[in-house]
């Protein structure tokens, strides 16, 4: 491997330490940093990733900022893609059996992932490997004696696992397994550090204890917080439509982060960026609104372009602070019919409602715009040749009236 000239250990530290919410063991970390500086052999550093969903979120993305952040210092990262621990079903926060996934599902996910991971990781410095690579391979008596280094007392501990216990809640043994099954990744890369979630620390502090039974320096662990939602009270999740997704559309992700509150911001700040703790108390000292808009047009920038970022940032200005027309409003020519037309059956047959009765209640409370007056009348009439541009609560709709009944 080539020698690389790294930055000095106390350098490395401070840099890294940003975003983590606890390392095992920091001594440990500069031990092997110090280690790496005289050998100038990068750190071998890894986080996995099971393929169980097609798109990532920003979520996904504080880890992987983390990882990028080793690979800044000169470092080798190892992006691993858990295609085999997939199938088993990480029980990690939750309290009833995973349903097993199919190895096509998997197989189509982890394309995705790694189409989407090197947005933030650079493809020169990143090892993609897959799990199934060494568990597949695997033989009944490799696994009973990979079983035969941890308990089943060690592995109950989990909380996960404690609290089932507690209420009654079956486990089953291919969960247990999985604890084991992600140490063994461990062993198997000979890693220098492990990085994962919070909710993870369990399952790499197996991938410890596992490289003494194997003879391998233990593995240094650095968890990443749990990255709460645009809510700001739930973790971000899809199930709890709380996310901003990597591969949303430019002017979508923008208006996401701009509806985050002000504290969540620095949060967001810290873990989604590269800017360093003083560079963030800096920017504390401007005005939020300017600091948030500028945290989203970055973000926009990671994910898309600076060009689409600017874009995504005018039509936030002109859409949202200044109440104009949307330049990619919608273009309708058959809806609106020249005399009268009912309110209720136009928005509902144009999806600016769900159903006539919600579009009767927006309408009553004076959600429907238009061309910028705010219209409670249950019948429009519209004049030949002319366009009405609609608005309901974020929705908008171009109406070009033309056709007569």
């Amino acid at each position: 491997m080539e020698q690389v000239s790294f930055a000095p250990v106390p350098e490395q530290l401070e840099y890294l330490k940003k975003g983590f919410s606890e390392i095992i063991r920091e001594e440990d970390l500069k031990e092997r940093l110090t280690q790496s500086a005289k050998t100038g052999k990068p750190l071998l550093v890894k986080a996995g990733f099971d393929p169980t969903a097609p798109d990532l979120h920003l979520g996904h993305t504080v880890l992987l900022r983390k990882m990028k952040h080793f690979q800044d210092l000169g470092h080798q990262v190892i992006f691993l893609i858990g295609d085999m621990t997939g199938l088993i079903g990480d029980p990690t926060g939750r309290n009833i059996t995973r349903p097993p996934m199919t190895r096509d599902d998997i197989n189509k996910n982890a394309e995705t992932y790694k189409q989407q991971v090197f947005k933030i990781l650079d493809p020169a410095k990143t090892d993609v490997r897959y799990n199934s690579a060494w568990l597949e391979p695997m033989r009944y008596e490799d696994i009973i004696r990979l079983c035969s280094h941890y308990t089943v007392a060690r592995i109950l501990e989990r909380d996960d696992f404690t609290k089932r216990l507690k209420e009654g809640t079956p486990i089953s043994m291919h969960e247990l397994l999985y604890p084991l099954a992600q140490g063994y990744d461990s062993v198997a890369l000979e890693c220098d550090v492990e990085l994962g979630g919070t909710d993870q620390k369990f399952n790499l502090l197996v991938g410890r204890e596992l490289q003494r039974t194997y003879n391998q320096s233990p593995q240094i662990v650095a968890t990443v917080p749990l990255l709460e939602g645009t809510d700001g009270v739930e973790k971000m999740s899809k199930s709890k439509n709380n996310y901003i997704g990597i591969t949303e559309p430019p002017k979508v992700m923008f208006r996401k982060v701009m509806g985050v509150s002000d504290d969540l911001m620095w949060r967001y700040w810290e873990l989604l960026t590269d800017k360093t703790l003083a560079e963030i108390a800096s920017l504390k000292q401007r005005v939020p609104m300017e600091v948030k808009m500028e945290l989203a047009a970055h973000i926009v920038a990671d994910f898309h372009s600076q060009a689409e970022a600017a874009q995504a940032q005018e039509d936030f200005n002109r859409e949202v602070r200044q109440g104009g027309v949307p330049a990619d409003i919608r273009e309708i020519t058959d809806g609106m019919v020249v005399g009268p037309n009912k309110m209720p059956q136009l928005l509902v047959s144009t999806g600016l409602a769900s159903s006539r009765t919600e579009a009767e209640r927006l309408i009553k409370s004076g959600s429907v715009e238009i061309n910028g007056q705010i219209s409670k009348d249950m019948v429009f009439a519209a004049a030949a040749g002319e366009t009405y541009d609609v608005r309901v609560g974020k929705k908008w709709a171009r109406f070009h009236c033309d056709r007569i009944e």
